[in-house]
């Protein structure tokens, strides 16, 4: 069985669904859990049942909006994909430092593949638990936004956010 607990942030509202074992599956700025559920691997997937209470999850995402930017970093997450680079990529991905964004070919380059700059970007685009897994500190060659499943303003507030910009 899975749960999930919706919060307001100042980059809006949030849901997150864990497991049982409150391991992160899937999440985003978004109200609506049905969202949330389809981008779950369905090994993974099932019934999820609202709390009231988002019990450590919760206070690491209040912890990063009062201004500790790496509180994020500690939860855990559980992402699973057919294949073996998107995996690795995911990994990768939870690296890029708060402040630090990298570009799509930059991201290619650090999961171990230079050219596949496609296959990095996809990796963003089927990130299930974003923001903990960090797709919004990737960006263009040029440095525009590119995309963002949540949209791009609040792709926006977390990079400023994140360098000390304020929101």
């Amino acid at each position: 069985m899975l749960k999930y607990h919706t919060m307001d942030t100042p980059a809006g509202p949030f849901t997150f669904v864990t497991s049982s074992a409150d391991a992160v599956r899937a999440a985003g700025f978004t109200t609506e859990v049905d969202e949330l559920l389809p981008l779950i691997h369905p090994d993974l997937s099932g019934e999820a049942r609202e709390v009231d209470d988002g019990g450590t999850i919760a206070e690491t995402i209040t912890a990063y909006f009062d201004g500790d930017k790496s509180a994020i970093d500690t939860v855990e997450v559980e992402q699973k994909t057919g294949g073996e680079f998107m995996a690795h990529a995911w990994q990768v991905m939870r690296d890029i430092k708060p402040g630090a964004p990298v570009t799509y070919s930059e991201f290619a380059r650090l999961a171990g593949r230079p050219a596949a700059i496609r296959a990095a970007a996809a990796a963003c685009a089927r990130n299930p638990v974003a923001f903990f897994t960090p797709c919004h500190r990737v960006l263009r060659l040029d440095g525009s936004l590119g995309g963002y499943r949540w949209g791009l303003p609040v792709k926006r507030w977390l990079l400023d956010f994140e360098a000390g910009a304020g929101a």
